[in-house]
Formats: structure tokens, C-alpha cells, sequence
């Protein structure tokens, strides 16, 4: 008899073959099938049948250790795809394209928690098309995804339009049927027991996903999980080292800027300290700003660099002193330089638009630095002034006592009596009889208005004196000095000056003119103005010591004397007749023997060398005098 082992070795050897190829489950059951065609007994067929099983068996199991293998090596490059990944949208990105290929679906996608709006929202998707799908938000509990992550385990279903385990709302359907999705599968990011995403796939087909599925797409979440952390720690990281460095540079920047205030302080200290005046600091200043500098007084005017329009300033400088740090104005920086609530002045840099704060704070200790000076200045000032203020008191009381000792004096506080000065005396407008509070008002403006100069002032009497260097034209001195005045004590101001004087008794002269030419201002009604006896006119001539006939008469009749010696004309002869005959043109006439019209000419022109106010009562005064004058002087 055949034994019936051997019968079926062939069959037992194709088995084998057909498990080292790696053949599909249909081809073992074609061996049985053969055996039987070939009449093989029943107890061949029996064991055939018995091997057939044991090899599927042996298939499934190799089978499911390579898909396996292929699943641990998916998951391996994926853990060393998100381990290298340093940036949270790269990260999120090979999550969901790792997840959608480890399964095979047509879509991945992940969402996200929104703490401040208490729902989650997709944050990013692969495989998707639908707009409406992509911007889909999900509260908690609505949904796969919100029960996914209200419950914190995976969560999936072959038919998600027709699965009543889910609190399907509007949005979400529309945004599901909108993309065409039907099986899908969620399951949870976890770390430390909190849910901090939901990772899906999904397919546009029914579908059953199987427990290795589910398995595969936690680990992956739990892989993507710890990606997502050391993400967002990295991402926190860097934002702090960020705002670290900015820290730090700030920090360098402050301590540069520290040191650079250090430095400037101690060089315009220094500058104080060895004496500097207000042109250094200024320069010194403009150095260190890399702009240009000016300072001016409380006037406007300047004490260093160019001059600036004061009324244009006038604004910037009300708000830097009430803001009390420097101002912009224009392309312009203006620093009000203050002692408490006392204006001194004002500093002005150009060439810098833009300042920064460490300059800002500069240019501001600058001004404090200017105004210390300005105060120590004043100060040094106010006390030479009081003692020159006693020497001018001796030049107008005993000027014949001791005039070199007088002179020697001056010397000594650098003022030089041999030199011509003007005598200028002022009072409040309101004078006769100012008030001392006006009169002391007074005296502290002669001393600011005269701060930086060689002039010297003093009260004396109830008339402020002041003793400057002769420069130019008195009357001219004497305007611009009752306009001066005037905006440093706050209320008009009158002055009259005399004649230039070079020595203590002609000093004393020139005073008691000036007086005398104050008095007769405040008789003209012309308080708050300056003036020189000399500029006025007859009464010039009335009050000066030296009575200038000659002046007097040249400079009122001056243009009809040129005019009549240079074309033989009798403009003079013709006036005198005028104002003989009581400004009669018919008497003019047969006084001088020509015609009426001629007498018309003459006047005519008269009146284009004198101007229109020649017959005008005040001066046609002043003409008569001159007239009289010259022919008393034989002219």
C-alpha cells in the first residue's frame, strides 16, 4: 500500500513554497483544490486540508508582523521627522501629512483648543478643498471632534452623517458634507492628562477603521503630542530669549546713554567751574548734540550763537516752562532755561530734528547746566553793580571833590571815566512821583539790561541812572533803552540822555541834561519814549548846557539853506516875510516885491524840503525860532 504521507508531501512542499514567496491567500487554497481533482485519498486530502489551515495561519501572522514592522518604521521616521522639526507650523504640517499616509485616507487634519473663545478651530489641514471645512470651529462636545475632546479618547465611525453618537450641529454638517467626508477617525492629543488638540483622518468613502488603525493613529498622536510640546516650549523659548536680547540692548543702551549724560555733565561742570562763559557751555553743548546752539536772555536776545525770532519762540518757550522739559518746535528744539519760576532765558539747538531720550535728557541738563551759569553771572553782577552803583552816586553828587581819585576808581572796577559814556536816566512813565516798588522794579531791569556789559547803574533820586559806553546816536540810545526797560520791568518806561561826557564833571553835566530832557518829555506827553535834548529841537536848545545855536538852526532849516546856496533861490527870505506878515500871501508879496504866485511857488517848494507839517502850529514854532536865530547869529 502508498503511504499516505508521502502521497502528500508535494503538496506540503508547494505550501512551503507559497509561504516563502509571500503568496496571496487565495493561491493556498488552490493546493487542496488540485489535490482533490488528482483523486487524492481522503486521508491525504485530511492532512493537506489540516497543513493548508496551519500555513494560513503562519501567513497572517507574517502578514501582520510586516505590516507591523512597517508601522514601527512609519512611526520611527515620523518620531525623527517632528523630533527635527523646530518651527509649531512644521510641526503641526508633518503631523497631519504622516497621519494621513500611515492610514491611507484621503484627509488629515488637526484642531486646536481657543482658550479665549472656549471652542477649538482647525488649525491645519492636508487632503482638504472645502474653504467652509477649513474655517470650521467646533464647542465642546459638538461633533466627533468636540467628543473626542470632551471625553479625552479616540472616537470612529464608518458613516459620520448617519452616526447619531455624535451632537451634530448645522456648521458642522455643512462644513463635512461640504468637503464630502463620510468615515472618519479622531483620537486625542494628550499631555499630563489634558487634551491639547484632536488629530482626525478621514476618508470620502464608507469605511471601518480597525483597532490597529486606532491603535497606529494614537501612537502617532502621542508622538505628535510630545512634538507639539517641545514645539511651543522651543517657540516660548525663543521669545523669551527675544525679549531677553531686547532687554539686554536696552539695558546697553541705557547704561551707554548713562554714561555719555556722565560724561557731559562732568565736562560742562568743569566748564563752570573753571569760569566758562555762556559761548563755551554753548559750544561745548553743540559738540556733544552735533547741532548748532544758541542761547538767548529773557528778551531774545542773543548771549550765544545766532539770533532767533523772539515772537516766533514766545510759544515754544510758555511751553517748555510749563512742561518743564524742552520742547519741538519746527525743526527747532527749545529748552526754557529757568532758575525755579524765574525765566533766565531760552536754549535753542538746530540741526537735529529728531532727539532721542538720552539726548533729550542732555540737551535739558544743558539748559539747568546754563541757567547756573546765568544765576552765578547775574549774582557776580547785582554785587559789582552795587559797587559801581556807589561810584556813579559820587560822579553825580561831588563830581569837582576828587576827580582822579573818581577816575583812579573806575579804573579799578573797569570803567573807564576818560573814555565818552552816555548818561541815561530813566523812570517809570507814571512818573513825577514814581512808586518805590516801580522805581526798585526799575532798578533790577537797568541791571539785567545792562548783565554782560561795561554800563553800570544806580538809583538816584527818583530817576534810575545809567552809565554806558558811548555807541552811536544818543537819541537812538535812548529809544532803544525805554523799549528794553520797559519789557524787563513790565510797564513804559521814559528816558532822556545828554550829551556823550569822557569825565566826572561831565558826567554830572550830561546827567542833569538828561534830566532836564526827561522832565520835558513827560511835559510833551511823551512818557514811555527816549529821547536826547539834542533831538528836541528848540527845547533841545533850551535845555542843554551848551545851548548849539548853530545845531539848533541847521538841523530845522537845513534843506531851504542848502537848497537857496546852491541855486540862488530865497526860500529862507521868503519864509521869514511868510511868518512876518502872519501868513498873508498878499502882505508876503509887497514885502518882498514879486508876484502873489511866486510867493505860491516858493512855499510850494518850501513845503516838499520841510514836508507837509511845516505850517503846523508845533513846528512852524520851531522854524520861526530858527529864523529868529539865524539872524541873531548874523547869518
Amino acid at each position: 500500500m502508498n503511504d499516505p504521507h508521502s502521497s502528500a508531501a508535494p503538496a506540503l512542499r508547494r505550501l512551503l513554497d507559497l509561504l516563502a514567496s509571500g503568496a496571496a491567500t487565495e493561491d493556498f487554497a488552490d493546493v487542496l483544490a488540485d489535490a482533490r481533482r488528482q483523486g487524492a485519498p481522503a486521508a491525504v486530502l485530511a492532512e493537506i486540508d489540516d497543513a493548508t489551515w496551519q500555513a494560513l495561519r503562519v501567513h497572517r501572522t507574517l502578514r501582520q508582523h510586516r505590516r507591523r514592522e512597517a508601522e514601527l518604521t512609519a512611526l520611527f521616521d515620523t518620531a525623527g521627522d517632528l523630533a527635527a522639526s523646530r518651527d509649531l507650523d512644521t510641526v503641526l504640517q508633518a503631523i497631519v501629512r504622516r497621519a494621513r499616509m500611515l492610514l491611507g485616507t484621503d484627509t488629515a487634519y488637526l484642531t486646536l483648543p481657543d482658550e479665549a473663545a472656549g471652542d477649538t478651530y482647525m488649525r491645519v489641514t492636508d487632503g482638504s478643498v472645502s474653504v467652509l471645512f477649513q474655517t470650521l470651529r467646533l464647542s465642546l462636545g459638538d461633533g466627533l471632534g468636540g467628543l473626542v475632546a470632551q471625553a479625552a479618547r479616540p472616537y470612529a465611525t464608518p458613516d459620520y452623517r448617519t452616526d447619531d453618537r455624535f451632537h451634530h450641529t448645522g456648521t458642522i454638517d455643512a462644513g463635512v458634507l461640504d468637503e464630502g467626508l463620510v468615515a472618519i477617525i479622531g483620537v486625542p492629543l494628550l499631555l499630563g492628562g489634558q487634551v491639547i488638540g484632536v488629530l482626525f483622518a478621514a476618508d470620502r468613502s464608507p469605511r471601518a477603521f480597525s483597532p490597529d488603525e486606532v491603535a497606529l493613529l494614537c501612537t502617532l498622536a502621542a508622538h505628535a503630542a510630545i512634538a507639539l510640546d517641545t514645539a511651543k516650549s522651543l517657540a516660548d523659548t525663543r521669545a523669551a530669549l527675544a525679549e531677553l536680547n531686547t532687554a539686554n540692548e536696552l539695558v546697553r543702551a541705557h547704561s551707554a546713554a548713562v554714561q555719555r549724560a556722565e560724561r557731559a555733565h562732568d565736562r560742562l561742570t568743569d566748564l563752570v567751574l573753571r569760569g566758562a562763559e555762556v559761548p563755551d557751555v554753548a559750544a561745548a553743548v553743540a559738540t556733544l548734540l552735533g547741532g548748532e546752539i544758541a542761547v538767548l536772555d529773557a528778551e531774545g536776545e542773543p548771549l550765544a550763537g545766532r539770533s532767533a525770532p523772539a515772537a516766533e519762540l514766545a510759544e515754544a518757550v510758555a511751553a517748555s516752562r510749563a512742561e518743564g522739559r524742552s520742547v519741538r518746535h519746527r525743526d527747532l528744539w527749545v529748552c526754557a532755561v529757568l532758575a525755579g519760576q524765574d525765566a533766565l532765558g531760552a536754549m535753542v539747538l538746530r540741526g537735529r530734528p529728531e532727539l532721542d531720550d538720552a539726548d533729550r535728557r542732555l540737551f535739558e541738563r544743558a539748559g539747568v547746566v546754563t541757567a547756573l551759569l546765568l544765576l552765578l553771572r547775574r549774582s557776580v553782577a547785582e554785587t559789582e553793580n552795587r559797587v559801581r552803583g556807589e561810584l556813579l552816586t559820587d560822579l553825580l553828587t561831588t563830581p569837582d571833590r576828587d576827580p582822579a581819585g573818581l577816575t583812579a576808581r573806575g579804573r579799578r572796577l573797569g570803567v573807564d571815566l576818560g573814555r565818552p559814556h552816555l548818561v541815561l536816566v530813566a523812570e517809570p512813565a507814571g512818573a513825577p512821583g514814581p512808586a518805590a516798588t516801580d522805581r526798585t522794579r526799575l532798578a533790577g531791569a537797568a541791571g539785567r539790561y545792562l548783565f554782560g556789559t561795561r554800563g553800570i547803574s544806580a538809583e538816584h533820586g527818583e530817576a534810575v541812572v545809567l552809565l554806558v559806553p558811548e555807541a552811536g546816536d544818543p537819541e537812538e540810545a535812548a529809544r532803544r533803552a525805554a523799549e528794553r526797560l520797559a519789557r524787563l520791568a513790565g510797564f513804559p518806561v521814559t528816558v532822556g540822555t545828554g550829551r556823550p561826557a569822557a569825565d566826572p564833571s561831565a558826567i554830572a553835566a550830561s546827567y542833569a541834561e538828561g534830566l532836564r530832557c526827561l522832565r520835558a518829555l513827560r511835559v510833551l506827553g511823551r512818557a514811555g519814549e527816549g529821547a536826547s535834548a539834542q533831538a528836541l529841537g528848540f527845547l533841545g536848545v533850551l535845555l542843554g548846557d551848551g545851548h548849539d545855536v548853530d545845531g539848533f538852526v541847521g538841523a530845522t532849516l537845513g534843506p531851504l539853506l542848502d537848497y537857496d546856496a546852491r541855486r540862488g533861490t530865497e526860500l529862507v527870505r521868503t519864509l521869514r516875510a511868510y511868518f512876518d506878515c502872519g501868513g498873508s500871501l498878499t502882505r508876503a508879496k509887497d514885502e518882498l516885491h514879486v508876484h502873489v504866485n511866486t510867493v505860491v511857488q516858493r512855499l510850494d517848494r518850501v513845503e516838499v524840503l520841510l514836508g507837509r507839517d511845516w505850517n503846523q502850529p508845533e513846528r512852524s514854532l520851531e522854524l520861526q525860532l530858527a529864523l529868529r536865530l539865524q539872524l541873531l547869529s548874523g547869518g
